[in-house]
């Protein structure tokens, strides 16, 4: 594992996206993992300006993200397929065709599930996978508890994730309570992996994280294994870690 630790968040999710702009550079056609979540709409604001300023070109990108809710149709305002046309797709020469998300409408969401699995293979595999750290130490929608063999499936989603999350809903509508999310398996076959923490809210999971022993307790801590893995964290969130 390799830790960088910056001063303000601001400069976390600068290097965030110069490490996406990178893998782009070094490979056009890369296939990159994608996350949603506060910590990301500053990643994806550094990488609109990079691309802007660099002329750099996303047009053979495929993307895959993390997670979708159940229930909620990609036009939907609240769901991440929508966020991302807001935060990225819609920013971008990102062609549409090659941007995917779980369907959180899909009539069977474990066979949704599978099928994304299986595109994400068909593709070749994630060239990089960009991943947050959630205040109960979950990434993606993996929960504590999540095995270390999990798969892409339907997950049910805990009280403090739908707590966390909801700003995203308007008053008086619920958060859904299940998604679907790559598994913890899934994302350790990313050639790399890009995890990004930010604000002292993630300071005791990412001590968690850094401290290990890797356990499903804190699913986050279960990427240590992985060969390339990089976290970005701010101050706030490092504390003394460095």
């Amino acid at each position: 594992m390799k830790l960088e630790i910056f001063e303000a968040p601001q400069q976390a999710a600068a290097a965030a996206a110069e490490r996406i702009a990178a893998c782009v550079r070094a490979k056009p056609a890369a296939v990159l993992g994608l996350a949603t979540g506060a910590t990301m709409e500053e990643v994806y604001r550094s990488l609109v300006a990079r691309l802007e300023a660099e002329r750099l070109s996303l047009g053979q990108v495929t993307t895959f993200n993390l997670d979708e809710y159940l229930g909620l149709a990609a036009e939907d305002p609240a769901s991440y397929r929508a966020t991302m046309r807001r935060l990225l797709f819609g920013l971008s020469d990102l062609d549409p065709a090659r941007t995917h998300l779980p369907r959180g409408e899909a009539a069977d969401p474990q066979a949704e599930a599978s099928r994304y699995e299986a595109a994400i293979a068909a593709a070749g595999g994630l060239d990089l996978q960009l991943l947050g750290l959630g205040r109960n130490g979950h990434v993606g929608f993996n929960e504590p508890g999540s095995p270390a063999d999990s798969r892409t499936r339907v997950v049910r989603l805990s009280a403090t994730t739908r707590k966390a999350n909801r700003r995203h809903f308007p008053p008086g509508r619920a958060v859904p309570e299940r998604a679907i999310t790559l598994g913890i398996a899934t994302i350790l076959e990313a050639r790399s992996l890009l995890l990004v923490v930010t604000g002292a809210a993630k300071r005791a999971p990412l001590r968690r994280v850094l401290q290990g022993p890797p356990g499903a307790d804190c699913p986050a801590s279960l990427l240590l294994g992985h060969h390339d893995l990089t976290v970005l964290a701010d101050r706030a969130a490092a504390g003394e870690a460095a």
